[in-house]
């Protein structure tokens, strides 16, 4: 069978058999297998099936069905893993979207989570208690728990004390052949060996082995002296007696090749609040290594080191500092360090002593450490955002390719300056060096064709050269990311014969049939690390930067609806290479496919921009997309919505009126109806939870006003909440309680933000608004004299946008309220508490900190929900695909139904129907809860 014929014609008998298995979990879409087939790597393996079982049990179940049918198994959660751990040609089980949930125990000295949670998600919880999970990677927005065990993660600070290895306390784990063991009951060690006593003894017997061996005890201790997580951890033989212990702690690091972590449980680390960061810059390589011994000795955290190329790289950062972009950078190289400690003054005592230390060292320029919280973001932006920034700009069509290895620290410079000679020796210019200097951790960063002729038999010879190098060091292959498939020929060559053994005889143990994940972590093939190769075809302009890291997927709000703007882009590469090689039936199989999944529930909301390290928007590239697939009546129909848009927004304000008028089931079977005739996309749809339409914009004057207010067109359509106010009205009476004149221009009735013609991709329409907006904002605002405020963020955002470089100053109304009109308002009678729900849009612009500030005012106990994302409404998605809205919203509402408040707030009136619909709460704008209270 070709692979069209397989992608479009997915075995019968195999999705049955899955079906049985996790009912109603199971995807077998060309979609669906090649949207997850892509992760962080350079590998690429097509699943014959997705799967998203709901809890254990369903993992049993499916183990037990690849056990009975020989099918192979891969467990996913982020899939930001860069060695080829996350994808196969079997069955991909996704485990992270029903395993998020995070359980914090003892005032935070424990948690326990799932497999799906994200480390950012986990520290959110964890920080009101001062506390931290060990593990820290650069990675932390995107990357899950089930990846940072499946890895023993470990990072920028935690070194091998604070490691996965180190802070894991027990698992659930599901083992291959479906036995469910807690390892933390006190009963683990005799239900181990009740229900699986072959295991028991064979784990036992391995551990001896090992401690009777002199020299794999040698090498086990060398080894695991470095940041290590080449093979198995057989460390575990040597740490622990009990064999549940051995085997809880061989799972750690076992890439999913060994058991299912359904839940674990971690020891928590002091998350010291105080820090002082800086960029020590050296006029070279050896200057830098060279002053580590001095700088570990001054119990700095950490201690980042960066090459010059990164350093150039660094340079091209919009955030990066001053001193960094006037820098001419020619052999240098820097050390990025910080203090971290729980007082202001145990950080002073640091820093004054560290500061006697940089006098000593041979810096090209004086470095202070700096507490200052913006500077030390920039500078950690940096360091987060090196591999993606330099793997971004890559030439088009080429793979990143990063890779980690750890050598004792004396040894980190010559293995530095021998690998920039390999570099140059194999033709990888404009690689990179980086990474944690005081564990002689080190990451470079290449790019590869795979592609072009001759380039896999270069990457070889790379490879072999790099892999003698690092082992005469006496160093391991890999120090963070695990050995993946990139190394996993290369395990007996570090490891030796005996104990690569012992790894052999452990899979077999546990996965006898060898089923979880073949090919990853052990490989007998001396050539799998160059098989399966992703080639990356050239897409358009607005994605084809994006490196399918992942980083963007925990943010956006159709990821367990439809899909992710990983996957968005990863169908638009694989629709270019069915293309290019001539499979019509399968590129017009992914284009039907994607034009809902990825098109029409695409939120276009830019919350994947704030998390990517490259800034890329997929909604730009939806946003074309849609224009492209609008006719001339479509745009004419927009078009002429726009130059009359004061009726538009009265009318459809009047429908509404009208919908409520009468009894519902009346305006929900016509709107079905002309849905079912014209399409999802096109007819909103009518829901009770609506209200009625609101009142037509008119115009305030106002003496020597300071400002000009510009009510969002969507307080005509969608009238306040029952009783309520309104923001257009709040506002104005909290400027006038406050003696701060304001001015309404004339003919706001007939303007807007262009938000909606733009996020359709009406490009005709918006051009028409601007024409409309601009005359009309210059004279109100004496041409750029006075700002103009927004009363609803993603107006906000909008108008910024339509106006461009024209010298207008827009801020949204909430900023201007926290700015301006607080500090002149009466005292507020406090309300109890209130929950807020922060925007899309109120965090692109930066105000969230103002939001809370005035919600502060409204109420002496002010909730944001630790699982808030965007709603997704999203304008009209919300109306047209209600679906959407109801998906992105889960979280958030289930956390605020069980935890009930005296009020609820956002700031912007469609976001405030998506989360009543959601809640059964009346949400309203944070203003009409501060009118209120100050009356």
């Amino acid at each position: 069978m070709s692979r069209t014929e397989d992608l479009l014609s997915p075995d019968p008998g195999l999705l049955a058999a899955l079906e049985q298995a996790a009912p109603g979990a199971v995807a077998a879409r060309a979609t669906d297998r090649l949207g997850f087939a892509h992760d962080a790597s350079h590998y690429l393996l097509v699943p014959q099936a997705v799967v998203s079982p709901r809890d254990a049990s369903q993992v049993g179940a499916l183990l037990r069905t690849a056990a009975a049918s020989g099918l192979a198994l891969t467990f996913r959660s982020g899939g930001t893993s860069l060695s080829g751990q996350a994808t196969n040609d079997g069955v991909l089980v996704d485990t992270r979207r029903h395993f998020r949930r995070i359980e914090v125990l003892d005032d935070g000295a424990r948690v326990r989570v799932q497999p799906g949670a994200t480390v950012r998600e986990v520290n959110t919880r964890l920080a009101r208690y001062g506390r931290k999970l060990g593990p820290d990677p650069a990675s932390e927005s995107a990357c899950t728990i089930g990846g940072v065990v499946a890895n023993n993660s470990s990072g920028m600070a935690c070194g091998t004390e604070l490691n996965t290895y180190r802070t894991l306390e027990s698992a659930i784990l599901v083992l291959p052949s479906g036995t469910v063991l807690d390892t933390g009951a006190p009963d683990a060690d005799e239900r181990l060996r009740a229900l699986e006593p072959d295991v028991y003894e064979g784990l036992a017997r391995l551990r001896d082995r090992v401690r009777g061996n002199p020299g794999s005890v040698r090498r086990i201790q060398a080894l695991y002296s470095l940041k290590n997580t080449m093979g198995y951890g057989v460390n575990s033989f040597l740490d622990h007696d009990r064999p549940v212990d051995v085997l809880l702690h061989l799972v750690i690091g076992s890439e999913g090749t060994l058991a299912f972590v359904a839940q674990a449980t971690f020891r928590t680390v002091p998350a010291h609040r105080h820090a002082a960061t800086a960029l020590l810059v050296f006029p070279d390589l050896a200057a830098a290594t060279g002053s580590l011994p001095a700088l570990v000795d001054s119990g700095l955290a950490t201690i980042e080191l960066l090459d010059a190329t990164s350093l150039r790289v660094a340079q091209t950062d919009p955030g990066a500092i001053a001193a960094l972009r006037s820098l001419e950078v020619r052999d240098h190289a820097a050390l990025l360090v910080e203090h971290q400690q729980p007082t202001d003054k145990e950080l002073a005592d640091r820093v004054a002593a560290s500061e006697r230390v940089l006098a000593g060292l041979p810096l090209s320029s004086p470095a202070a450490l700096s507490a200052d919280a913006a500077e030390r973001a920039a500078l950690w932006h940096i360091r987060k955002g090196l591999y993606t920034a330099v793997a971004g700009a890559r030439p088009s069509g080429t793979t990143a390719l990063l890779e980690d290895i750890a050598v004792p620290v004396p040894e980190l410079l010559p293995t530095c300056q021998e690998l920039v000679r390999l570099f140059d020796v194999h033709g990888y210019t404009g690689s990179v060096i980086f990474g944690h200097a005081k564990d002689g951790n080190v990451h470079f960063l290449l790019n590869e064709n795979f592609d072009a002729a001759g380039n896999v038999d270069r990457y070889l010879r790379f490879t072999d050269d790099m892999v003698g190098l690092v082992l005469d060091a006496g160093g391991t292959l890999k120090a963070e990311h695990g050995t993946g498939r990139i190394m996993a020929p290369f395990v007996r060559r570090q490891y030796g014969e005996e104990l690569y053994e012992v790894m052999r005889e452990t899979k077999r143990l546990l996965d006898p049939c060898g089923l979880l994940n073949p090919g990853v972590l052990l490989d007998e093939d001396p050539a799998g690390h160059v098989s399966h190769l992703k080639s990356t075809p050239t897409v358009e302009v607005e994605v084809d930067r994006c490196v399918e890291c992942g980083y963007c997927e925990p943010v956006c709000p159709s990821k367990d609806l439809t899909t992710t703007p990983r996957r968005r882009i990863v169908l638009r590469r694989e629709m270019a290479r069915a293309r290019d090689a001539g499979h019509a039936a399968l590129l017009e199989c992914l284009e039907d496919e994607y034009r809902y999944d990825a098109v029409e529930t695409c939120a276009v909301d830019g919350m994947c921009r704030t998390a990517c390290p490259v800034l890329i928007d997929t909604g730009d590239l939806t946003r074309r997309l849609r224009a492209e697939s609008h006719g001339r009546i479509e745009q004419k129909a927009w078009t002429t919505a726009a130059r009359h848009w004061d009726a538009a927004t009265r009318a459809a304000a009047a429908a509404l009126t009208a919908a409520r008028a009468v009894p519902a089931p009346l305006p929900r079977a016509v709107t079905a109806a002309g849905r079912a005739l014209l399409g999802d996309d096109v007819v909103p749809a009518w829901s009770p939870e609506l209200p009625r339409g609101g009142s037509r914009r008119l115009p305030h004057p106002a003496e020597q006003p300071v400002a000009v207010y510009f009510p969002a067109c969507i307080s005509t359509m969608f009238g306040p909440a029952a009783g309520a106010l309104g923001v257009r009205d709040a506002f104005l009476e909290l400027c006038d309680r406050a003696a701060v004149p304001v001015r309404v221009p004339e003919g706001i009735g007939s303007l807007c933000c262009g938000t909606p013609w733009k996020s359709k991709g009406l490009t005709e329409g918006y051009a028409a608004m601007r024409e409309r907006v601009l005359p009309v904002l210059r004279r109100a605002t004496d041409g750029g004299a006075l700002p103009v405020a927004v009363d609803a963020t993603s107006c906000t955002e909008g108008l910024q946008l339509l106006l461009g470089e024209q010298g207008i100053d827009v801020v949204d109304a909430v900023a201007f309220v926290d700015a301006t009109v607080l500090p002149r308002l009466p005292a507020a009678r406090r309300i109890a508490s209130v929950v807020v729900h922060p925007t899309c849009s109120s965090t692109q612009l930066g105000i969230e900190d103002a939001l809370l500030r005035v919600a502060a005012a409204v109420a002496d106990e002010v909730v944001r929900p630790d699982d808030w994302t965007c709603c997704a409404f999203a304008g009209d998605r919300g109306l047209l695909h209600p679906e959407l809205t109801a998906s992105a919203t889960a979280a958030e509402a289930h956390a605020v139904r069980e935890h009930p408040a005296s009020a609820y707030a956002s700031v912007n009136r469609t976001c405030e129907l998506g989360m009543t619909r959601a809640t059964g709460h009346p949400y309203r704008h944070v203003l009409e809860l501060l009118e209120t209270v100050t009356r």
